[in-house]
């Protein structure tokens, strides 16, 4: 289980503190598929990017199985069972996608193992595991390998940070067949930042983000049509989530 208790990030807007998140407190429960949703640059990456110690808060904690990780390296954050993708996945030249999927499982998996991880994001020709990842594989291929780098990992808490942004309609069906697939297994937590109805659709449960504070939260049958028309034009918008 997760916990975040009166989270709180700030950085320097010249002599001026900026708060980013603003005593956040959240639960996430153990097998539950969870999206975090809200406007642009209302702190949703930077929660993220919290979890997993990629940045480190003003104030607060955050608590993972009981063991309180606020202070943990995002090395020691790994170890214990979170799983990051980012929004923009890093490009690795030299680095082939078997040889990083090996690295993801801790072992050397053989070509039949590894094909059938891409095969689960929609990459099933064998020709990808040769491949380098540099700027030769577009950013649907990347956000896809990066998913099943995770899987072949194996994380107890997978969090994907905006993983439709930047990518083609067909790249993105795909993705959201791969989360349907995890939204089944319930022995995984997945936490997913995003802005899409049909990722929206998947979640267990939904937190509202805005201004570094949550808005809102409950369970996403009940938030995701109270979403729909809050910012639909035929509702009145008043704030665009996208």
């Amino acid at each position: 289980m997760l916990e975040i208790k009166n989270l709180c990030f700030a950085v320097k807007e010249g002599e001026t503190p900026l708060d980013i998140i603003n005593d956040v407190s959240i639960t996430v429960p153990d097998g539950k598929f969870i999206v975090i949703t809200g406007p642009n640059g209302g702190g949703k990456s930077t929660l993220a990017r919290l979890i997993m110690g990629l940045e480190r808060p003003t104030s607060g904690k955050i608590l993972y199985n009981g063991t309180d990780i606020t202070d943990m390296s995002v090395t020691e954050r790994a170890k214990l069972g979170i799983g990051y993708a980012f929004q923009q996945p890093p490009r690795f030249k030299g680095l082939t996608v078997r040889k990083i999927l090996s690295i993801a499982a801790g072992k050397t998996l053989s070509e039949k193992e590894s094909c059938a991880y891409l095969s689960r994001v929609g990459l099933c020709s064998a020709e990808y595991l040769k491949r380098e990842l540099d700027s030769s594989l577009s950013g649907g291929e990347m956000k896809r390998i990066e998913i099943a780098t995770l899987m072949a990992r194996k994380p107890e808490l997978a969090i994907f940070d905006e993983p439709e942004a930047g990518i083609d309609l067909w790249s993105f069906s795909m993705l959201v067949e791969t989360f349907k697939q995890m939204q089944k297994e319930a022995s995984r937590t997945t936490v997913i930042i995003s802005h899409q109805e049909r990722i929206m659709s998947l979640a267990d449960e939904m937190i509202v983000i805005a201004d570094g504070k949550v808005k809102s939260k409950g369970s996403g049958k009940d938030m995701l049509p109270q979403l729909m028309c809050e910012f639909s034009p035929c509702c009145g918008i008043k704030m665009p989530i996208d």
